[in-house]
């Protein structure tokens, strides 16, 4: 999904990306839980599944923090929603490798997400600095 394609797009390109970073955390995060909502052996869940449900969350916030900076009058209110923005692909980034280590198969597709971010984060250094 590119912004060149849609013509007359309103949105930014971070913001796109961002739309597609939460397609793909939602995806992945729905395949690994589907493989880590089961019992371990002492009858416990797997603390990880909450990673799963905190990647979703993070990514889902992204795109409604971009939009919030971008429609700021004053810079200092933008600067605050553009270091939410920092924080929150971070954190996702981070949650990232901690569910790379679980054992799910669904892990194989961690690095993909991973890639993804680091083009985010590419795209988020330079509109950080043209608001």
């Amino acid at each position: 999904m590119s912004s060149h394609s849609f013509g007359k797009n309103p949105h930014s390109a971070i913001y796109i990306k961002s739309l597609e970073i939460f397609s793909l955390t939602r995806n992945i995060a729905s395949y690994l839980s589907h493989d880590l909502s089961y019992l371990q052996r002492n009858g416990k869940e797997d603390p990880n599944i909450y990673f799963t449900g905190d990647i979703v969350q993070q990514s889902v916030s992204l795109g409604p923090q971009i939009l919030k900076a971008e429609n700021q009058l004053f810079s200092e209110e933008k600067h605050k929603y553009v270091a939410s923005v920092m924080r929150l692909s971070n954190l996702l980034y981070k949650n990232c490798e901690r569910l790379e280590r679980v054992n799910s198969n669904g892990k194989d597709f961690l690095p993909l997400l991973r890639k993804e971010l680091k083009k985010f984060r590419k795209l988020q250094h330079t509109w950080g600095l043209t608001l």
